[in-house]
């Protein structure tokens, strides 16, 4: 059964729709901040996100603009109280794929659930991302390094896919804080350097170069051939 993650900073109202949803036979997740609406959202363990505008930490405007410019496509049914045209607008324009305002039909916030579920496509074969001895496993999210397998959480799997998708370009610390964690986030954040440092460990040093005042460039190291079968 789908998965929904709840987004809302109100847990009377979140512990409602959850109810609801579960009853009808969905699991359910909730977050009460705008930094976990994202975080959860972007993981790809949902299904469908319910989120609110106004919360806590990033509002759902901001939300909404990452998960699109991380290229996540998970369906977004925002429901909010804040039921203006300019805001209906700048949801929809902004990616959201259903706009409803409180209060709201738990019934009606049900049908538009199924309908949105019912016309997500099913996922294309996911390929599998490769330069030199590193391939990832998107289906598994885990990295294959000189035949070793190495798990990796949502986000490390995250940076080395953009990593090994552009294996020999120079990337930014922004490039990377936007590609991997969205555009909100604070450019001035050492998070980059840490994960980057997860990274070398799980998947070697030899990996990753530091260009100074610049940022990382992914180095491909040529997989080992096979050994040949030793002379009879």
């Amino acid at each position: 059964m789908a998965r929904i993650l709840i987004a809302d900073d109100e847990p009377r109202i979140a512990a409602f729709i959850a109810k609801g949803l579960t009853a009808a036979g969905y699991t359910t997740s909730s977050v009460e901040d705008g930094i976990r609406a994202l975080d959860y959202g972007s993981s790809g363990e949902f299904d469908l996100l319910i989120l609110d505008i106004g919360m806590p930490r990033m509002d759902g405007f901001g939300v909404l603009s990452a998960l699109r410019a991380m290229n996540c496509t998970v369906p977004v049914i925002v429901l909010t109280a804040r039921d203006s045209l300019p805001d209906t607008l700048a949801a929809l324009d902004g990616g959201a794929d259903d706009y409803m305002s409180k209060p709201f039909r738990f019934e009606e916030l049900l049908s538009r659930i199924r309908l949105r579920l019912r016309d997500t496509p099913a996922a294309p074969a996911a390929t599998a991302p490769a330069s030199g001895d590193v391939s990832l496993d998107v289906d598994l999210r885990c990295a294959n390094v000189r035949g070793r397998t190495v798990s990796l959480s949502a986000r490390e799997f995250a940076m080395a896919r953009v990593f090994v998708e552009n294996a020999g370009k120079l990337l930014s610390r922004e490039q990377l804080l936007s590609r991997v964690w969205g555009y909100d986030f604070d450019g001035s954040s050492n998070v980059v350097d840490v994960y980057v440092g997860y990274l070398r460990t799980k998947l070697g040093p030899e990996h990753f170069q530091s260009v100074r005042g610049a940022g990382y460039r992914f180095t491909p190291v040529p997989a080992s051939p096979t050994s040949p079968e030793p002379a009879p």
